[in-house]
């Protein structure tokens, strides 16, 4: 079974691999293929013609500055799951927050090595190997937060294979309204993660056999990486974070991740999936903490992945199930729109901005919901808003 996100000239450039066969546990029933990818590694090159100006993310949307600040996070407690001779779990995170002011040095989309080494590894050419670490957004590095009260926080986790910056988009609108956004890069499952003494990590997890049993693992590694994120930033912000309003979610199998992270964290209020398929399925039991599900009308909708019909009869709580047309798998993300930029079809006939637009507005309602108490009329009726978005429970 094939799953495509996108024409390989798309994949290659930004690393948001075409994927080749994979295996999911509900894709035997499942009319459609799961939303994994799996990187073509070395099998073409594709020759990209160089952009006049830099690509950059639309600016966000909030009242709020926002600053961002990288942080490396070693858990000694385990071995690496991917590579056991490395003794500690090393992770990357960009937290992301509402600035004291605007103004200063603009924070980097990614590092130059890590920019470099995701062309190559696409078999890119015809452009600078840096041109993706000279993506412009709008957060300021290590800005000094605003917060005078503690904010509710957002935890996020990428695609496989995708870098955590392919969330910055959203992550830095959610922290423009207010809130501290966490994006977890999950160290092995991506083509390279760049430590700060220097030290690059590659996509181990990508040599391993995707069947069923490979992708329980990572969503069961996921929640572990989200428990020991959170235990870090609450331990070192105590002043800045709301331990009483913490929520998960995220794209692809990042989202998927959400349910076994809400299952086995008790602090996480509720949980979002965009786009992923489910692996490690809500228990028979019920889940009661509210869940979002956003996908594409042509993967999402009833009847097309068996692992969301049966989440959606599991999911025991506040519960809302959207679907978006014209929208293809990195509609959700930042890839979308940085490939409208550079001319490159992404298979979405939405476009870019729009499909950003309203990720963005539905996520923030969400969130604001169950985290802030306020009344989203959204929720109830989005194609009073969005004319795309259709409501399926």
């Amino acid at each position: 079974m094939t799953h495509r996100i996108g024409p390989l000239a798309l994949a290659a450039f930004l690393a948001l691999p075409v994927a080749t066969a994979c295996a999911s546990a509900s894709a035997a029933t499942s009319t459609s293929a799961p939303s994994h990818g799996n990187p073509v590694r070395g099998s073409t090159t594709q020759t990209v013609a160089a952009p006049e100006t830099a690509p950059h993310i639309p600016k966000p949307t909030g009242k709020l500055p926002v600053g961002m600040t990288s942080l490396y996070l070693k858990d000694s407690s385990r071995p690496d799951p991917w590579v056991p001779s490395v003794k500690a779990r090393e992770l990357m995170v960009s937290l992301w927050y509402p600035a004291a002011k605007a103004g200063g040095a603009r924070a980097a989309y990614m590092t130059v090595k890590e920019s470099e080494l995701t062309l190559k590894e696409a078999g890119v050419s015809g452009v600078p190997g840096d041109l993706l670490s000279k993506t412009r957004i709008d957060a300021v590095k290590d800005a000094e937060p605003a917060a005078k009260r503690r904010l509710p926080l957002v935890i996020l986790s990428p695609g496989f294979t995708k870098p955590r910056y392919s969330l910055t988009g959203l992550a830095e609108d959610l922290a423009s309204r207010g809130y501290a956004v966490a994006v977890i890069g999950h160290t092995y499952e991506n083509v390279a993660t760049s430590f700060p003494d220097g030290r690059v990590a590659e996509c181990a997890a990508c040599e391993v056999p995707h069947d069923p049993a490979f992708w329980a693992k990572v969503g069961q590694v996921r929640a572990v990486d989200v428990t020991f994120v959170l235990d870090s930033l609450l331990a070192r912000y105590p002043k800045l974070i709301d331990r009483s309003k913490i929520v998960m979610g995220g794209h692809s199998v990042g989202g998927a991740s959400s349910v076994p992270a809400l299952l086995k964290d008790s602090r996480l209020r509720a949980g979002m999936n965009i786009d992923g398929t489910v692996d490690v399925t809500v228990p028979s039991g019920g889940l009661a903490k509210p869940f979002l599900l956003l996908g594409t009308e042509a993967r999402h909708s009833p009847g097309k992945d068996a692992s969301w019909d049966k989440t959606w009869t599991n999911l025991t709580g506040w519960k809302r199930w959207f679907v978006v047309t014209d929208t293809a798998h990195a509609s959700f993300t930042d890839i979308s729109v940085l490939s409208e930029q550079l001319g490159i079809d992404d298979d979405a006939d939405l476009p870019a901005t729009r499909s950003l637009e309203i990720t963005r507005r539905i996520v923030a309602a969400f969130y604001d919901l169950h985290l802030r108490g306020k009344p989203q009329p959204l929720l109830n009726d989005p194609a009073s808003r969005y004319p795309e978005v259709k409501s399926v429970g």
